[in-house]
């Protein structure tokens, strides 16, 4: 257990009492300063498990990081990549945003850690403290305002970080910090739908031609299966999530479907709310069954099918399949 410096050695310790536990928070002289050394949750006993959540601010993250403020036997930190961003999710309003009956987040609970800093200090402080690891950070693509001349579409570029960085450095970043722990750390891992076709049009977003012919950026896709499989050969207890298309709307309303290598039985829908995602994020923390596992998830459309409830009948629909990363390209 972390043990609570003096207050004569830290006199700008903040100890602050939250969900059984007991939270230090070093406040310094600046908000960068803080979020950026080690933060620190210490559970009183040992039935509360600390969960590190990446992407917070984001819109899938944030619906995990939220559901595991509200569940009892869990003590979350979400981070972030901006003091704005941080602000922003305590407001309410990053990403999905806060509902009206949200209840307010413990600005405790969020520190700003860039995974994608080559200095990972601080990355490993954080991730030292905790007992696993929710990965829930992506490269985002944003339109250029320029249209491509044979397609007539837009161009996609990504302004806060191409793939390689986001999908493939940080990531590894937070698979080292987890496995230098020594510990058994459950990493669970957002990815997508989409990764046995190295010519799948998401591998073209951001994806640039230079003057001697070659291609550099984009392929999203192939990054996030370099990510995977530096993830499954680590050692560490894993859970690999591939969603279809995200949608933000309400979950716990639908049927949900398993499969793996782009192919799932039983529907021909192609898409998930991003609450069931973070739904089964959260099953593969509670559920042995989950461990090791790689696999694919849609749902199918409301009104068709019984509404998911049991989440270990749901990964046994599986029969023992994975993934299979013979398949498809690795970056």
């Amino acid at each position: 257990h972390f043990s609570i410096p003096h207050r004569a050695t830290y006199p700008s310790i903040k100890i602050i009492e939250m969900k059984g536990a007991v939270s230090i928070l070093f406040l310094l002289s600046s908000a960068s300063t803080v979020v950026n050394t080690c933060y620190a949750l210490a559970a009183d006993s040992g039935s509360m498990k600390r969960v590190l959540v990446t992407g917070a601010g984001g819109q899938t993250g944030q619906h995990v990081f939220r559901k595991l403020l509200s569940k009892p036997g869990y003590l979350p930190i979400g981070t972030v990549r901006s003091e704005a961003s941080r602000q922003a999710l305590l407001d309410g309003t990053a990403g999905i945003g806060a509902s009206p009956d949200s209840p307010p987040i413990p600005p405790e609970s969020v520190v700003v850690c860039d995974i994608t800093n080559s200095d990972t200090s601080s990355l490993n402080d954080i991730v030292k403290e905790c007992d696993a690891v929710m990965i829930c950070t992506s490269a985002k693509p944003a339109p250029t305002g320029e249209i491509n001349e044979e397609t007539k579409r837009p161009k996609f570029g990504f302004p806060n970080g191409q793939p390689e960085l986001v999908d493939w450095i940080g990531q590894k970043n937070l698979i080292d910090a987890a496995k230098n722990t020594g510990k058994d750390m459950h990493v669970v891992l957002c990815s997508s739908m989409g990764g046995t076709n190295p010519e799948n049009s998401l591998n073209n977003l951001g994806k640039v031609t230079n003057e001697d012919g070659t291609t550099s950026g984009g392929d999203i896709l192939k990054w996030k299966r370099k990510a995977e499989v530096y993830l499954i050969e680590s050692g560490l207890p894993y859970t690999v999530v591939h969603p279809g298309g995200l949608l933000n709307e309400p979950g716990n309303e639908r049927e949900l479907c398993l499969g793996v290598d782009d192919k799932i039985p039983g529907t021909t829908n192609n898409s998930v709310p991003r609450e069931d995602v973070a739904n089964v994020m959260i099953a593969a923390l509670e559920n042995d069954s989950y461990r090791g596992r790689s696999f694919d998830l849609v749902s199918k459309p409301v009104g068709e099918g019984e509404v998911t409830t049991d989440y270990k009948n749901l990964v046994d629909s599986l029969g023992g399949k994975n993934c299979d990363y013979s398949l498809g390209e690795i970056a």
